[in-house]
């Protein structure tokens, strides 16, 4: 019979790195977070595209997943994701961010327009008062000749055509600034 001896002791000093053990479930999440943003790669622009920095490889993924329908777009969006666990995916979610803030900027100028030309068209003259104030360069006599038609299309029941160009008109004018 063999003798059994001591385990040798293991030396944990400062020197020797630290094991980090992830669990499967960890690697699962993260496979699945970089499949969600290899989707939303997929479903950008092509000029919302050119603005994020991405290989050669992961770009023709990207154009052979829009390309593709059911079972192929979705075996296409795992291989997506896969390429996309064998680089640094910061730099990618930093301008896709950007892309997505600056999409939420814009949704919210235009619901402060929409804002704004409602409070045109009901309180009248005080608060056109304040719009000239902000915005000098304003064609006055154009924005108050919508103003009144809105009126009367609103007091008439009619189709509300000036209250749409008066967003029209206020849109080119607040996002030339």
């Amino acid at each position: 019979m063999k003798k059994r001896g001591k385990k040798p002791e293991l030396d944990w000093t400062d020197e020797q790195e630290e094991i980090i053990w992830v669990s499967k479930s960890e690697i699962k999440r993260d496979a699945e977070d970089l499949k969600k943003l290899g989707s939303k790669l997929v479903e950008l622009t092509p000029a919302n595209l050119e603005k994020i920095p991405l290989d050669e490889t992961l770009l023709d993924a990207i154009h052979l997943a829009r390309r593709s329908v059911k079972e192929a777009k979705r075996r296409q969006l795992q291989f997506i994701g896969k390429l996309l666990r064998s680089i640094d995916t910061d730099p990618i979610q930093e301008a896709l961010d950007k892309i997505e803030n600056k999409h939420n900027q814009q949704q919210a100028m235009l619901h402060k327009i929409e804002y704004l030309r409602d409070d045109l068209v009901e309180k009248g003259d005080d608060e056109l008062a304040q719009f000239f104030d902000q915005h000098p360069d304003a064609d006055r006599q154009h924005l108050r000749n919508l103003i009144r038609s809105a009126q009367k299309e609103k007091e008439q029941n009619k189709p509300p055509k000036a209250y749409r160009e008066i967003y029209q008109y206020l849109k080119e004018l607040m996002l030339e600034n």
